[in-house]
């Protein structure tokens, strides 16, 4: 949590934010996925100044719980003095003990933005799905986090100005909006109608652009002029030595001597594999997508 500090921007993480999305996919597969279309609402996780502190807590808890399809787990909350925001105690279950920092009891509207990654850590130690380290592990909570349905909370509780700052979590907002926008895309949602800071719209927006420019690379037939352009001349080559900055597709020989071309998935960021031949259609096995390419 930064809290009157400096606050990281850009996109330091985006690779490893971008194998999380690809290990969602993988570990739930893509009709679970599908089942997460709608995000947590406002009203669900709203916390007014005149609740009691920890009955209102535990509602939000319960809340999460329900959007995140653990049934049989229970969160029992308190609140102590902690450099972090928040942490959870990963046992066996079915109930977990998870403390909020005492800031959270005079910021009870952030209240639901933390709570939905402690939730999240406890969906993804069922799921038995982590990334080695502790860093990419929190990238990974923060990732999935908003990727089903829950992040725009922690994008929301981020307010930064010329004499304080605050953010949650361990993506930059730039990369909090990049995840919300894949989403968006996937799921035909706008979830910037429920923000009330305003540098979450902000963020939101760079990470918008980010995610188009995903559905942009070539060999994918919407990708621009110049990138046209490149990937010609990287074919005339069958350039196939290390990956000039910026350029995710690359070029291999088949078992016959053709040529093939791999590139990520614009949604899940799993590679594709397609002949170098013209117009492809090809569909990512993983989530599905059709991908109209000219390799």
């Amino acid at each position: 949590m930064a809290s009157d500090g400096p606050v990281e921007h850009g996109y330091p993480h985006l690779e490893t934010v971008r194998a999380a999305i690809t290990a969602l996919y993988r570990r739930l597969s893509y009709d679970t996925v599908r089942t997460f279309e709608t995000s947590v609402l406002p009203v669900d996780v709203a916390f007014c100044d005149t609740d009691d502190l920890y009955l209102g807590a535990q509602r939000v808890a319960h809340e999460l719980v329900r959007h995140y399809r653990l049934p049989d787990a229970r969160l029992v909350v308190s609140f102590r003095e902690m450099r972090h925001a928040a942490s959870v105690e990963l046992a066996a279950g079915p109930e977990y003990f998870v403390e909020l920092n005492d800031r959270f009891r005079t910021h009870r509207r952030d209240i639901g933005a933390a709570l939905a990654h402690e939730v999240m850590h406890v969906y993804l130690h069922r799921l038995d799905l982590s990334f080695p380290g502790v860093r990419e592990n929190e990238i990974l909570t923060d990732t999935a986090t908003t990727y089903l349905g829950a992040g725009w909370l922690l994008l929301d509780a981020y307010r930064e100005d010329g004499a304080s700052s605050q953010k949650l979590g361990y993506l930059t907002p730039e990369e909090f909006g990049y995840v919300l926008a894949k989403r968006a895309l996937v799921f035909g949602e706008d979830p910037s109608v429920w923000f009330t800071s305003a540098q979450a719209y902000t963020a939101y927006a760079k990470g918008m652009e980010l995610a188009r420019l995903d559905e942009r690379q070539p060999p994918l037939t919407a990708a621009g002029w110049a990138g046209r352009r490149r990937y010609a001349r990287d074919r005339r080559h069958g350039s196939s030595g290390p990956p000039q900055p910026g350029v995710r597709y690359a070029f291999s020989p088949d078992g016959g001597g053709r040529l093939r071309v791999s590139f990520p998935c614009p949604t899940c960021h799993q590679r594709i594999r397609v002949p170098v031949r013209g117009r492809v259609r090809a569909r990512c096995a993983l989530c599905r997508s059709v991908l109209e390419c000219d390799t």
